[in-house]
């Protein structure tokens, strides 16, 4: 069974920044293209990062390219997602998701993140 576990979510000020972390079970993240999706309140989910399986090419959208990185460690069988330069507007539930688009599913329970002062 496929399992996603988000953590290191959390309160922080603009200009902060996370690391927020998914461990996987029941496959390989280096075997499946993976994906961060986030939905901030009253929005729907927007596609924040993705890694297809060889590493070789990642996704960012504007709004975050430069300032949010995705990485993964194999050895540990997590995802990871830097977020640098955190913003009111990054205020959403994170999830990480098997896929590479803002569809990629099976998703985590999800981890909040909120950017305030």
């Amino acid at each position: 069974e496929v399992q996603l576990v988000e953590s290191g979510g959390g309160l922080v000020q603009p200009g902060g920044s996370l690391r927020l972390s998914c461990a996987a079970s029941g496959f390989t993240i280096n075997s499946a293209h993976m994906s961060w999706v986030r939905q901030a309140p009253g929005k729907g989910l927007e596609w924040v990062s993705g890694i297809t399986r060889s590493g070789r090419s990642t996704y960012y959208p504007d709004s975050v390219k430069g300032r949010f990185t995705i990485s993964r460690d194999n050895a540990k069988n997590t995802l990871y997602l830097q977020m640098n330069n955190l913003k009111t507007e990054d205020t959403a539930v994170y999830y990480c998701a098997v896929g590479y688009s803002v569809e990629a599913f099976p998703r985590g329970q999800g981890t909040q993140v909120t950017v305030s002062s």
